[in-house]
This record gives structure tokens, sequence and C-alpha cells, in this order.
């Protein structure tokens, strides 16, 4: 599993001790140090089943600077894939890749299921 978090995150952090308490095992991933490649969130997007919307950060401070509450909605795909490829700070998390699943934000009865 690969776990891409902002350690300094206390969702990130909720996240990392369900992980530890529960003994699984997955490699972390800084996302402001080593942020996702275009082709890696293409890729989790598609796994995911999500609206492209979910992953970004929308409560972070870099979304609200770059007013994209009002752009986002004109952007293509691949802009908007191509944006959070380009500062890991806009990206939700963390984000939790186990080859099968992808899960966005940290919900508890969600990480319950996709570690069973």
């Amino acid at each position: 599993m690969l776990f891409v978090c902002y350690p300094k995150c206390t969702t990130c952090q909720k996240a990392k001790k369900y992980l530890d308490d529960a003994g699984v095992k997955y490699t972390l991933r800084d996302i402001k140090a080593d942020r996702p490649s275009a082709a890696e969130i293409k890729k989790w997007y598609t796994m995911s089943g999500l609206p492209l919307k979910k992953f970004f950060n929308t409560s972070g401070l870099q979304y609200k600077a770059l007013g994209l509450k009002d752009k986002l909605p004109s952007m293509s795909e691949k802009e908007q894939i191509e944006l959070l490829a380009s500062d890991g700070m806009l990206v939700k998390r963390p984000i939790l890749v186990d080859g099968k699943k992808v899960l966005v934000g940290f919900r508890e009865k969600e990480y319950e299921e996709a570690i069973k």
C-alpha cells in the first residue's frame, strides 16, 4: 500500500495512526516533498471512481488563493490534473492506494473496509 500524506496535517496523522494501530504495512510518501505526477493522479482518479474535484484540497490556502472554486468548472480534465500535479498542497490528503482501490481523505469506515 502507498500512503500519500502531508506529515503536518492532523487528518493525515489520524489516518497514519489508524494504519499503524491496525498493523498495516505501507510506504509513506510526503506529498509536499514528492508530489504525485500527472500520470499518477490520472491513474488514481480513474481507479477511485470519484469526481476529479474530490482530489482538490478545497479547504487549503493555495486552492483559495488561486480562486479555484470559480475556475475549476471551466477547466478541462487535463488542465485540472496538471494543476494538481504542479503543487502537492492542492491535493486532498491523505491518499491510500492499494493497487485496486484509491481512498482520498480519511474516513475510518472506508479504511476499515480497505484493509480487510
